[in-house]
């Protein structure tokens, strides 16, 4: 039989595996219980076992940091280890939780709920009342998806609330406005939906009424993404804000009451924007001319919210982007304004407090050169806010520490994380690449310091969606890779957010196939500086990376040894249609507009897929319960290639939503498997090679 090399560029709707996208469908589960089966053929084993039993200890480890929440004057945690594999919600002090063994208070387990109810139930999110942080609203799913089910429950009681608030399964969220009331975003209910599967509408819902009943405040349109609101709560006033998210990077929004919007906040679409007390700031995505002047793209703006409403528009530039300086978030903390930079990669906060002057500005002391921070506000409500925050702070080979940093004080360490693999003899570099282009691809190389020219090489890249892919401490690549005398290579291609929104213009929509010829490029560098072969290379990509794994086997087959593609998008000609696909239209194009197929058909390796092409080793591993991005992607790829003639693996987690797993078990079985196919198929594994 000739090899089927449908669907084509040529012919992309005639699709033979469109019954792979009924996710439950008896015909398409046979075939996933058929590929696991071979797939756990080739690769199950003790090696298999040994590794996944090596990355859940390190997941269940008594003295892995537990990180907190404060909700009123307590400190809340989920915490997962070997003996609550589903996970506990508990609570402590503040002065517990600076000694070395906090006395913790379990406020819910959920592995007794779970076998009480007889459901599989993975935890997901806990809004609790501000205030008085007595009650909250619990955010449970069925399998980890991003659906979750909504129940009230009584925070000093630690049982659910009779008779409280409850709704079914659906994506969205509530947000308290007061203890009777909430303002409810969710697609539950018909014609709650949009066109991408979240909310079209907020909801106010009255205690002790059917959500059915609930009036509805606010809606946007069928094809916008999603509706939202939330409470303002830093004012003496309670005000209310709603928006309509009108694509992943847009968005209009409105001030109001619980009654619904009354003022639109007159700024561009593509402006972010925040409201705390009577400050308004703005970073708007592109230049922004405004009353004769231009603010350009990224300049974090503030301007009293009262004066902006009054119609003035004289704004105070707090940040200014350079050529590789650019400002990953901001947030408020008491009386403090933390803008998270990268300058040139290197993580940077910088502390702005407002006073009769102007803005004063200080900064967190003690960060790495090369690695990762973090920074966040303890407090689960901002208004409820000291100015206490949380730091992290860690590098590929120096696991993450947690400092407390208090207002006029020197930031504290209050945990360190324990190491998860022997850091020894490993050195962190940066680099850069040349992509076809000529613009410079920066990446992270962590290994021995001297290479033989054949180092079994794991190169990763996210590109997509203006998420910085920073060089975080990543125990299982360090356990099953490092550790074992391997390298890790973190490449930062564009359609990221690491040089702010002109990096990621320049890898969205027909830039889109730049960022998998900048990560080529980085596969050739290694090359070329003499670091590995061709053949030793073994790159990981998930989700977006998905594309990007997938086009390195179309477009780039011959720099590559193996290939990892996990929870993926490939069909890049029916994704709109598949789960919250259609929300993702503004990062990728329109497949259904003639002028956006005719360069997303360069990129959709389900389509450009052809037989005879020398091919590496390729595992896709996916999720059944993802809801996010439709199992259907990995199951039609793997389908297509192997009625090519072509033999990739297949595996697909029962549950976990869109990741790998619900549990440490899972996500340890997940990754083993995947670092055991790399391996072996780079010829790097004392194991049997597979192909």
């Amino acid at each position: 039989m000739p090899p089927d090399s449908r669907p084509t560029v040529a012919q992309p709707d005639d699709d033979p595996y469109l019954w792979l996208e009924e996710i439950e469908g008896a015909k398409a589960l046979a075939w996933v219980k058929r590929q696991n089966a071979e797939t756990l053929e080739a690769l199950d084993g003790a090696d298999l076992a040994r590794d996944q039993a090596a990355l859940k200890t390190i997941f269940d480890r008594p003295d892995n940091i537990p990180f907190v929440r404060r909700r009123g004057d307590r400190l809340y945690n989920y915490w997962r280890d070997a003996e609550h594999s589903r996970g506990l919600w508990r609570r402590t002090t503040m002065a517990s939780y600076r000694t070395e063994s906090p006395q913790w208070e379990t406020v819910l387990d959920l592995d007794a709920l779970a076998a009480e109810e007889g459901e599989d139930w993975v935890w997901q999110n806990a809004i609790s009342l501000p205030g008085t942080h007595d009650r909250a609203i619990l955010c449970l799913s069925h399998g980890g998806g991003d659906a979750v089910v909504l129940r009230e429950f009584d925070l000093d009681a630690k049982t659910f609330v009779a008779d409280g608030f409850y709704l079914p399964e659906a994506k969205g969220w509530p947000c308290w406005l007061d203890r009777d009331h909430l303002l409810l975003e969710s697609s539950y209910g018909a014609g709650m939906a949009t066109d991408s599967g979240y909310a079209r509408t907020v909801r106010l819902w009255r205690r002790g009424t059917a959500v059915e009943a609930a009036d509805v405040i606010f809606e946007v349109p069928q094809e916008s993404m999603s509706a939202f609101a939330w409470v303002d709560r830093s004012t003496d006033e309670r005000r209310v804000v709603f928006g309509e998210r009108l694509s992943f990077f847009e968005m209009s929004s409105w001030l109001g009451d619980q009654t619904g919007p009354n003022q639109k906040i007159d700024l561009p679409n593509d402006a972010w924007r925040d409201l705390y007390r009577d400050w308004l700031l703005v970073k708007p995505r592109q230049d922004w001319q405004l009353a004769g002047q231009c603010h350009p793209a990224d300049t974090l703006l503030a301007i009293s919210l009262s004066d902006f409403l009054a119609g003035q528009r004289d704004f105070t530039a707090l940040f200014e982007p350079e050529a590789k300086r650019s400002l990953s978030g901001f947030f408020w903390a008491g009386d403090r304004l933390v803008l998270s930079i990268l300058d040139d990669l290197r993580p940077v906060f910088e502390l702005l407090t407002p006073g009769e002057g102007g803005w004063s500005r200080g900064k967190l002391p003690g960060l790495p050169e090369i690695g990762v921070a973090s920074a966040w506000c303890i407090d689960s409500e901002e208004e409820e806010s000291n100015g206490d925050l949380l730091v992290t702070c860690e590098t590929p080979i120096a696991p993450r520490s947690l400092l407390l940093a208090e207002p006029g004080k020197a930031p504290i360490v209050l945990k360190r994380a324990p190491a998860a693999f022997d850091a020894d003899g490993l050195t962190v570099s940066r680099h850069e690449a040349r992509s076809p282009d000529g613009v410079a691809i920066p990446y992270v190389q962590i290994g021995p310091r001297e290479s033989d020219g054949a180092a079994p090489v794991h190169l990763t890249a996210y590109g997509g969606f203006r998420i910085a892919n920073l060089p975080y401490y990543r125990s299982a690549i360090g356990k099953l890779w490092l550790e074992r005398g391997g390298t890790s290579v973190v490449a930062n291609i564009r359609g990221g957010g690491e040089y702010g929104s002109a990096w990621h213009e320049a890898g969205r929509r027909e830039g889109k196939i730049t960022t998998h010829d900048d990560f080529a490029a980085v596969a050739a560098d290694l090359v070329r500086r003499g670091v590995t072969l061709p053949t030793r290379i073994a790159a990981e990509g998930g989700s977006n990376g998905g594309i990007l794994i997938t086009n390195m086997l179309t477009r780039y087959p011959e720099r590559f040894g193996a290939l990892f593609c996990t929870i993926p998008l490939i069909d890049m000609r029916r994704y709109s249609k598949l789960l919250a696909g259609h929300s993702w239209i503004a990062e990728y194009g329109d497949p259904d507009e003639p002028e956006d197929w005719a360069y997303l058909q360069r990129y959709s390796a389900y389509h450009t897929a052809e037989p005879g092409r020398p091919y590496p080793p390729l595992l896709i591993a996916t999720n059944r319960k993802d809801d996010r991005v439709h199992p259907g992607h990995g199951r039609k790829m793997a389908a297509k290639l192997q009625a090519m003639g072509y033999h990739p693996r297949y595996f697909e987690m029962a549950s976990g939503g869109h990741g790998y797993g619900k549990d440490n078990s899972e996500t340890a079985r997940f990754m083993a498997l995947g670092y055991l196919f790399l391996r072996r198929a780079i010829g790097w594994d004392d194991g049997q090679a597979v192909s």
